[in-house]
């Protein structure tokens, strides 16, 4: 809002700098453009303001969609004043020359023209679409339409507005129509949430299940591998019991072949001792069979000799006594005669 000051009969007017100022002097311009400040006579002038800045109007509307249930809409236009001195002419801006108030109310009108043309072309689009795509989609598809119908609209580019934006914050139905609709959408909710618990459960046995097989099989891999252990271990055990066996055997055969040769030795010897006795006792009976009985009888009277020590008593008969003295004399006798031949 502009400010204006009085001081005496001479007024001064400062506008802001967002907007456009106009000054009439007895019905003519003198003056406009933004920020405007000036001293005047309130007489005979009149002075516009016109806002220039970006402005937002809040829209609510009702309709009705294709299969004749009722929809709100709720949204912001945002537009701005392109040509002031257009708009100017056609809606009233004169502000009052002691307060800087609009004596009438521009803004309002203006506002009231742009929610009646946006609730138009939104209706235009409600009454074509069932009540279903219009929660599914309505918000881009009003904002599409609301946006096409002012780029349409040549009634604004010729007073000088332009729409610099449409936005919608929400499209609802009644209430009633919205229990009936949410009903479905929780029952599918609810379903779907008990489906995901069911395949959370499932999952947890099923992961369960898996735990339990997984322990069971290394339960059983656990009983193979022992079985596997302990059969190696007896088969260890046997070749080690075969082994000493087989190391038994070999060192008693070695032995018994030992004892065998030693025993085959000792019996060789023996048996040759034996032989080499009987041989010499040969020899010897030979030599005594080629001697003559007084040599035969001086031998068994020199080893008889060497005996007397151990022979407590000895027996002599007159028919042993008799030869050998028979031998003895005639042993003098020839030994006498070779003794006188020398």
């Amino acid at each position: 809002m502009a400010e204006i000051r009085s001081y005496g009969f001479i007024r001064h007017f400062r506008g802001e700098s967002s907007a456009y100022g106009l000054e009439y002097r007895r019905g003519a311009l003198r003056r406009e453009g933004r920020g405007l400040a000036f001293w005047f006579l309130p007489l005979s002038t009149s002075i516009a303001e016109v806002p220039g800045d970006d402005r937002d109007l809040a829209y609510l509307f009702h309709g009705r969609s294709s299969d004749y249930q009722d929809a709100t809409a709720q949204g912001v236009i945002t537009y701005r004043v392109t040509d002031p001195r257009t708009l100017a002419q056609r809606i009233d801006f004169s502000v009052d020359l002691r307060t800087g108030a609009y004596l009438k109310q521009p803004l309002e009108q203006l506002s009231v023209m742009l929610t009646q043309l946006a609730q138009q072309f939104a209706w235009a689009f409600l009454a074509q679409t069932p009540i279903r795509e219009i929660l599914a989609h309505g918000h881009e598809r009003i904002r599409a339409r609301i946006l096409d119908g002012f780029a349409a609209e040549e009634g604004l580019a010729t007073m000088g507005i332009e729409i610099a934006s449409v936005r919608v914050s929400s499209v609802k139905p009644t209430a009633d129509l919205e229990k009936a609709l949410e009903m479905p959408m929780r029952e599918r909710i609810q379903q779907e949430a008990d489906e995901a618990t069911f395949a959370r459960r499932a999952l947890a046995v099923e992961k369960e299940r898996a735990i339990q097989e997984n322990e069971l099989q290394n339960k059983i891999e656990l009983a193979r591998r022992e079985e596997v252990l302990i059969r190696q271990r007896g088969q260890n055990d046997q070749r080690r019991a075969t082994e000493q066996a087989q190391a038994l055997g070999i060192e008693v055969q070695g032995k018994a072949e030992r004892t065998r040769i030693e025993a085959a030795a000792q019996a060789e010897s023996t048996r040759l001792v034996d032989e080499a006795r009987v041989e010499g006792e040969k020899a010897r009976m030979e030599i005594y069979r080629t001697m003559p009985s007084s040599a035969l009888l001086g031998l068994a009277a020199q080893q008889l000799a060497g005996k007397l020590e151990r022979i407590e008593n000895l027996n002599v008969t007159p028919e042993l006594l008799g030869p050998m003295l028979t031998q003895l004399v005639r042993a003098g006798t020839h030994h006498l005669e070779r003794g006188e031949s020398r």
